[in-house]
């Protein structure tokens, strides 16, 4: 047969809204089949179906040619299939090899050995694609890139030939996203067949056969990737003309907000991350940190945010020392965070979407009248926000966040953060599996910030989202900054170069 998956008038509902609205999808076997659309269009949803993790309210779907029923993802490991997960399902307090091998562990000896061959495998998988982990590192102590290579070699380590990846590059850097591309261009050689979950047009010019792409729910065209351009894609997917390029107008800068002095930080294990870092931001601009994951920018938020301690140095926000408060104390002093990791510092899943938007002013007014929480107040505020910025629910304001989209979720922790239009911003990652129509809002919400006067620390790992948003880049490389550049004056090339080590003269 010449299709690896037939999903065949697809449905899958939720309460309030159809994720899946009669979806016909078919991919060819060696091929790498894209899977395009809006946040909240369904294309996570249709993936889960396959993997056994969802069941549809109707439809069929066909592997190799067979019609199947995917109760569960071990059956879908058994039929070939594997998937790498947009939110990662790894066992936080278990090591990276603990995580792969979970569910597929050496049956026919146990003890050491066995456990050293699985090792073992891990490593020669790291090594032939690229994806080095330390097997004995537990998941918690990672990074999230990291994090990310444990759920890639997970499914390589099944021998999987159906490869799912939902959007996998959302977490890496530049050079780890062309590695990972040709990697899928490799898998494809040696005939697997791969269905890509991105929001990234460029990364499926580069290598995706076909597209399809889904609008709330429904199927609306499938094309060839080849004869297709960048435009014509993000037009199918949200529906109108999509302005790639962000309106940032040079401005004068005002005093100084955030003032950082010889900071150090150690990591989760005791090392020292951040090294003896100076700089400071001024109203009305956004200092962008480039570098490779991994190199301190994690441990450099959370130290400014008040997650992690501070080893020595000073923090000043607004010319008051802030390095040891608490982390509530850190908000009140007039600081808003946009977090890395969505799920464990931005939202209370098991909250409602309207509670998340609260939870750093559920004590105060308007939302708080004699200890008393006004319901009318907080219904009145989350439907602004979930208006204006578009955060799409099954149950609006009433949704529990887990149950939402990723981009969704990340849509609606940038609307809390965004609108308490605080003095400084610390903004990491903030367009993470965003579609290019939320993309482009985004950042022009971003840099109307900047342009009302406030102080934005942006930490991304998308380099064209750096030079996009920040008036000046500085560059970080094992804990310390290698070099600091007016955005204007640099480009890919030279931040590629200070992001591995290299040291600027100005």
């Amino acid at each position: 047969m010449d299709y690896a998956i037939e999903m065949l008038h697809v449905t899958k509902e939720f309460p309030g809204i159809i994720a899946n609205d009669d979806v016909t999808i078919r991919v060819k076997k060696g091929t790498i089949h894209a899977l395009l659309g809006e946040n909240g269009a369904g294309k996570s949803t249709l993936m889960s179906i396959l993997f056994g993790m969802y069941q549809p309210n109707r439809g069929e779907i066909k592997v190799n040619g067979k019609t199947v029923v995917i109760n569960d993802p071990n059956v879908a490991n058994d039929l070939g299939i594997g998937m790498v997960h947009q939110h990662f399902k790894l066992v936080d307090i278990y090591t990276a090899a603990e995580n792969i091998i979970l569910g597929r562990e050496d049956k026919s000896m146990f003890g050491p050995l066995s456990f050293a061959n699985a090792s073992k495998k891990i490593k020669e998988l790291g090594e032939r694609y690229g994806l080095y982990v330390d097997p004995d590192m537990k998941v918690e102590d990672m990074t999230v890139g990291m994090q990310q290579r444990v759920e890639i070699l997970k499914m390589l380590y099944r021998d999987s030939d159906i490869l799912i990846f939902d959007e996998p590059t959302a977490v890496l850097t530049p050079q780890e996203i062309d590695e990972l591309m040709e990697i899928m261009k490799n898998l494809k050689n040696e005939g697997k067949t791969i269905v890509l979950i991105t929001h990234k047009l460029k990364e499926i010019k580069r290598v995706a056969d076909v597209c399809t792409v889904l609008r709330r729910g429904k199927v609306i065209d499938t094309i060839d990737v080849a004869s297709t351009s960048e435009s014509e894609m993000a037009k199918l997917m949200v529906g109108r003309d999509v302005e790639f390029k962000v309106d940032k107008k040079e401005h004068e800068f005002g005093d100084v907000v955030l003032k950082v002095e010889h900071l150090n930080v150690k990591n989760a294990r005791g090392l020292s991350a951040v090294k003896d870092l100076s700089f400071d931001i001024r109203k009305g601009e956004i200092l962008g940190i480039a570098g490779i994951d991994g190199n301190g920018q994690t441990e450099l938020v959370y130290a400014l945010t008040g997650l992690s301690k501070v080893e020595s140095g000073k923090v000043y926000l607004n010319g008051k020392d802030i390095t040891d408060l608490s982390i509530y104390d850190h908000y009140e002093a007039g600081l808003s965070h946009v977090p890395e990791d969505r799920h464990r510092h931005g939202l209370i899943l098991d909250f409602k979407l309207k509670e998340n938007y609260i939870v750093h002013s559920y004590d105060k007014a308007p939302f708080c009248k004699h200890g008393v929480l006004d319901n009318k107040e907080i219904d009145k505020y989350a439907s602004r926000l979930t208006e204006e910025f578009d955060v799409r629910s099954g149950q609006g304001i009433e949704t529990i966040a887990r149950s939402m989209s990723g981009g969704n979720q990340q849509k609606a922790i940038i609307a809390r953060e965004v609108d308490r239009s605080s003095d400084l911003m610390i903004i990491v990652q903030p367009t993470r599996g965003l579609d290019v129509g939320a993309i482009e809002y985004i950042h022009n919400r971003i840099v109307n910030e900047r342009n009302k006067g406030r102080a934005i620390l942006l930490v991304s790992f998308e380099l064209d989202e750096i030079l996009s948003l920040s008036d000046r880049i500085a560059v970080m490389f094992s804990g310390e900054i290698t070099g600091v550049k007016k955005a204007e004056e640099t480009n890919e090339h030279e931040l590629g170069l200070l992001m591995a080590g290299g040291h600027s003269n100005a």
